[in-house]
Formats: structure tokens, sequence, C-alpha cells
């Protein structure tokens, strides 16, 4: 299973793996206990957490990093139902958080989701990294080789004012046929 793939679903409680969307919703797999449902998009709304980002003092972070910090850390995790005891932990795990503006409901599912992450063993890394680099590098090559092909693409296409010209003659024999007909 790839960190990638797992989505946060409103309304339902824990992860869950994206099997397979649809216009109308997803398929999506629970990390607890397995099972396999479809969820609306009429009831409920997805959160990749690859997109997930936390406030801190400074810029935006992804939550990939407080994970990694959480994962360096080691240790126990906190009570999930002891609010103190989990602002504790988070001041001294990353104290760059935006302790205001990141509740403790929010750190709660961040101790809650990396407590099922670790426990399935998956790998807490970006995927979007190394998709990024590798366009990068292909849009220089396609750079060098757009003269050339602008060149030929002019040279084939006709002009504006001969394609005028010969859709206007079409355009008046279509009408004369449907007024004889």
């Amino acid at each position: 299973m790839e960190y990638g793939k797992l989505i946060a679903v409103t309304g339902m409680p824990g992860l869950f793996e994206l099997v397979s969307s649809k216009s109308d919703g997803a398929i999506v797999r629970s990390l607890d206990d397995n099972s396999t449902k479809f969820a609306s998009t009429r009831q409920h709304q997805f959160s990749h957490l690859e997109s997930i980002e936390v406030y801190t003092v400074r810029d935006n972070v992804n939550l990939t990093d407080i994970f990694k910090a959480m994962e360096s850390a080691g240790g126990k995790l906190p009570d999930e139902k002891d609010a103190k005891a989990i602002k504790a932990y988070f001041e001294k795990v990353y104290p760059d958080l935006d302790f205001e503006r990141v509740y403790t409901s929010d750190m709660k599912k961040m101790v809650k989701w990396y407590g099922i992450i670790s426990a399935k063993g998956i790998e807490i890394k970006l995927t979007e990294v190394a998709e990024e680099e590798a366009p990068v590098e292909e849009a220089v090559v396609e750079d060098e080789a757009k003269p050339a092909k602008k060149a030929a693409k002019k040279k084939a296409e006709p002009k504006a004012e001969e394609v005028a010209t010969e859709e206007a003659p079409k355009k008046k024999a279509a009408a004369k046929k449907k007024k004889e007909d």
C-alpha cells in the first residue's frame, strides 16, 4: 500500500485507501477492518493525505513533514483523549506548529492517523516529488524541438482567408439543397 493512495473521508472515521474513483464517488477500503465500500461525493468529501498542509508559525508544511517528525521523535504516542498531553507532545515534536490555528481536534487526528499508518507499516513519502522532476526535464527537450515543428505546421496549415473562401460556397450549396427539398 502506498502513502499516495491514502485518503480521509468526511463523516467516516479512520483512514482509507482509494481503490477506484468514479464520477459520483469513490470505492474506498478501510485501513481499520479492510472493508470495501462506496462513498458518494454527495455525502462525503475526500482529502488525500499528500495534499493536506498544516499551519506553522512560518510557512505551511505538508502533513508528511509532521509525520516524519513524529517518526524521528520515536517514543510512545499520547492518548488521543488527553488534549493537554497531545498539545505537549506536539510542542516537543514539532514546536513550529501554529497552536492558535491548529486545533486540538486536528492534532488528535494526526496522532490517530500516524498510529494507523505506522501500524500498517506504510512508508511516509510524497509521490509527487518524483513525478514533478521528470516532466521538467522533458519540457526542456520539447522546447528545443518546437521551432522546427512550428515551421512545418505553418507550411501545412492553410491561411484563415483560404479556409473562409472554401467554406462559403459549401454553405451556399447546402442552403440551396435544403430549399429545394
